[in-house]
């Protein structure tokens, strides 16, 4: 499996740092005996690798060989490689780079390397034979992208960034077969890649006859891309697992 990285924004939200917003120490991790700090983006890789990704490939922008020189060629038991993006053109344009390394038939996973989220394994909870979202429940779900689902969890929806979206769940991380990978590219390269946000993407791929489903399997989802998001991160970091279920992004509680 595949797990496809978007790492080529300028992080424009939290700068300025001295380096790629994907690399902000936040937590720790230990090599033997020694405690290290830990780039946000780790937690990601460390999920994917989880869920079963045997291969990473970041999206990185020209001026970010400092996420190539981090990690190298593989981490988490997981081979990496590196695709650019000339520039910053929205979430379908990276992701959609990967195309020629993806099979149609092994599956894709996509996640956001500037968020931290709960619990480690919930990728797992996602099929491997259709396009599935890994939901989180949030406080705001108007600041990203809400799922709304029938009662059989299948999608009917995407409402990317909408007041009054009429439910708390947001998607953390989507799978797909690289068979509906493929065709969603398509699609977008049809609809004469107008689409930033895979959402509005999505949703015509649902106009057009195509199923998703929306597993409500995570916890706690804190977006690290502000600096209050960085606090309430470390904050989240040091919660009991069980304190975590009651937790959604920036620290509010559904």
């Amino acid at each position: 499996m595949w797990g496809i990285i978007p790492a080529a924004g300028t992080g424009s939200r939290i700068q300025p740092l001295a380096f790629s917003k994907e690399l902000l120490p936040v937590g720790s991790r230990f090599e033997g005996e020694t405690e290290r700090p830990r780039a946000v983006s780790e937690y990601l890789v460390e999920r994917m690798v989880r869920g079963g990704a045997r291969k990473i490939c970041f999206i990185i922008s020209p001026g970010k060989s400092d996420i190539l020189e981090y990690y190298g060629a593989r981490a988490f038991s997981a081979d990496i490689c590196y695709i650019v993006q000339p520039r910053a053109a929205g979430l379908c344009d990276a992701i959609f780079r990967a195309r020629p390394l993806v099979n149609a038939s092994e599956p894709v996973v996509v996640g956001l390397p500037d968020t931290i989220w709960f619990p480690e394994d919930a990728l797992a909870e996602l099929p491997d034979d259709r396009l599935s979202f890994l939901l989180f429940p949030v406080e705001r779900p108007e600041f990203f992208d809400a799922v709304l689902t029938d009662a059989h969890g299948r999608v009917r929806e995407i409402r990317v960034k909408q007041p009054d979206v009429g439910c708390h769940w947001i998607w953390g991380a989507f799978k797909m077969p690289g068979s509906v990978f493929h065709d969603l590219q398509d699609l977008w390269v049809e609809r004469e890649s107008r689409d930033e946000f895979i959402g509005t993407l999505v949703n015509e791929y649902l106009a057009r006859g195509g199923e998703a489903v929306g597993v409500p399997a995570g916890s706690a989802y804190v977006d690290v891309g502000t600096l209050h998001g960085y606090r309430e991160a470390i904050r989240l970091l040091a919660e009991t697992p069980a304190e975590r279920a009651g937790i959604s992004v920036a620290g509010s509680r559904v």
